[in-house]
């Protein structure tokens, strides 16, 4: 139920004095192509259902979790019966805390969990989920920071069994553990210089490897190029630009790290599917 929506902007409405939302979905209600700024996670209950991010179909079954992130369009096909759990939180209050942001970019825009594709943490997110749902329902006293506990152990379960299935894991614990570590401050790095002049020698300087050690371990670990690591959190940041319609696109494109225009038009292009001014058109009307 998309409650408040102008042109394809929700505004997610949390719960009084909260910053959670959970819908136990049964109608057969399909959703129009819209976006929101809380991430969105979802799981089949009962029957499939069906979601088309950035132009991509993904089929959840029963039990499968589908996450978007913040600010990817959508859309949501539901069959004429079946239960689904469709879960708002406001990520941006754990912003701060070590590692998740960089597990929420490494799986940008979209993450599919399936036993089959991750059968080492499938059902223990399907279970924290379960846990989740029934926390809210009951509204007890600490339940927002339950809830919030049970979101932490579920992107701790995805962010480890990214490092579990890289190269990395076939090292001995404690050289995992330093990997890991350098990775995971490399990404927080990058996210947070990502529209200065970043260059792949001066990352690869800060992990200790060279830049062709470290060029083979990061794509490992984060099942991306740097580059394209990069690049995504250059076209995010210029996302959030892009919303206020007084910011000129060759601004957006500055103040996001990009040297030319042209530059940032065809990187957004490859990586959004619509150019800057389209991206713009849509998220304003």
């Amino acid at each position: 139920m998309i409650e408040t929506l102008k042109g394809m902007q929700e505004t997610v409405n949390f719960r009084e004095h909260g910053g959670l939302l959970l819908y136990d979905n049964t109608e057969c209600e399909n959703y129009p192509s819209h976006w929101h700024a809380p991430l969105e996670i979802i799981m089949s209950l009962e029957n499939e259902y069906s979601a088309i991010c950035n132009n991509n179909l993904y089929h959840l079954k029963e039990g499968d979790v589908l996450i978007i992130n913040s600010g990817v369009i959508h859309s949501l096909y539901s069959p004429p019966k079946g239960r689904r759990i469709i879960f708002q939180p406001n990520f941006s209050l754990l912003h701060n805390v070590k590692d998740l942001e960089s597990t929420l970019t490494i799986i940008s825009p979209v993450a599919l969990i399936t036993a089959e594709n991750s059968p080492a943490i499938h059902d223990k997110i399907h279970h924290l989920m379960l846990e989740i749902l029934d926390e809210y329902n009951a509204d007890a006293p600490l339940s927002e920071a339950s809830i919030y506990a049970k979101l932490i152990a579920l992107f701790v379960l995805i962010g480890r069994n990214i490092t579990s299935t890289s190269e990395i894991s076939t090292l001995n614990n404690s050289k995992q553990k330093i990997y890991a570590e350098k990775f995971l401050f490399v990404c927080d790095y990058i996210n947070e210089h990502c529209t200065e002049d970043l260059s792949l020698d001066l990352v690869a300087d800060l992990t200790g490897f060279s830049k062709y050690h470290f060029t083979r371990l990061f794509k490992q670990f984060t099942n991306i190029s740097f580059y394209k690591y990069l690049n995504q959190k250059r076209i995010a940041n210029a996302e959030n630009l892009l919303i206020n319609p007084d910011i000129s696109i060759t601004e957006v494109a500055l103040h996001s790290g990009f040297t030319s225009l042209s530059s940032f038009i065809r990187m957004f292009k490859l990586i959004k599917n619509c150019t800057p001014t389209e991206f713009r058109h849509m998220y304003s009307t």
